[in-house]
């Protein structure tokens, strides 16, 4: 089969995508997801997406994991196939869509390849001894660091991910620096079971994270720097519950071509 398809990236997170609203693909496994994520013999990507039709959305986005496992819900993936559905022609500045989640409002910025995101509402937020766990459409553990640019991400993400609480189902692991304006973070992700250079439902969880740690209340805005750019998280904290959550970043396609499987 020859597969058409797209690369996107949203602050370094690549994904390769497709656009499958003819049901082209009816299945695919995940031997044959992680060749096409494989950066040696594929064509490389932290997941891989399918853009399918769906009769009361603008479109159904289907995510899998670099590991050929279905995904959770992807932020940045998200915005990228957002972008991508305006290159299709389906949308113009606005969208509705479904995930694996539920749906999904977005919006592009007047400046193009800015692709604003909202996510789901989060209410819980557990505190594990210096760390916090919650859940912003995937699951995420968040923990401040110190000297993080020279930390080791990958040994002590993967330690966490594998550890007896979290194996089983596996967690997303963010490491946080505070920084004069905003937060510096590392992400170790599971499906992927590398550090990538951005996560989006990551830094998320971050900004919700710190502005219960700090009792920020209101309307907020919050600037994380990844490894792969700058990236915003807006949302709003009534001391119980977070709403209007919006991840805002960049959302640029890199190249297109066929990939035979």
């Amino acid at each position: 089969m020859n597969l058409n398809f797209y690369k996107y990236q949203g602050a370094g997170n690549d994904f390769v995508l497709i656009d499958n609203r003819d049901d082209t693909i009816t299945s695919i496994d995940k031997e044959q997801v992680n060749l096409i994520c494989d950066r040696r013999f594929g064509i490389g990507a932290d997941g891989l997406m399918l853009l399918n039709a769906h009769a009361d959305y603008d479109f159904e986005m289907k995510y899998y994991n670099a590991d050929g496992n279905l995904g959770s819900m992807c932020g940045n993936g998200g915005r990228c196939i957002v972008a991508f559905a305006k290159h299709l022609g389906m949308i113009q500045h606005e969208t509705t869509f479904l995930a694996v989640d539920g749906p999904h409002y977005a919006k592009i910025a007047d400046k193009g390849d800015w692709v604003n995101l909202q996510m789901i509402d989060v209410e819980t937020i557990t505190q594990i001894e210096d760390a916090y766990i919650l859940n912003t459409g995937s699951p995420h553990y968040v923990i401040l660091q110190s000297n993080l640019d020279s930390f080791d991400v990958y040994t002590a993400g993967k330690k966490i991910r594998n550890s007896a609480q979290f194996v089983s189902k596996g967690i997303n692991v963010n490491f946080v620096e505070k920084r004069a304006d905003g937060y510096f973070v590392r992400t170790y992700e599971r499906g992927v079971e590398d550090e990538t250079f951005a996560c989006g439902t990551g830094v998320t969880a971050v900004a919700l994270a710190m502005a219960k740690l700090k009792n920020q209340l209101g309307e907020q805005t919050t600037k994380i720097k990844a490894l792969g750019g700058e990236l915003e998280i807006k949302f709003s904290y009534d001391g119980e519950k977070f709403e209007r959550v919006f991840l805002c970043g960049p959302a640029k396609a890199v190249f297109q071509g066929q990939f035979v499987i």
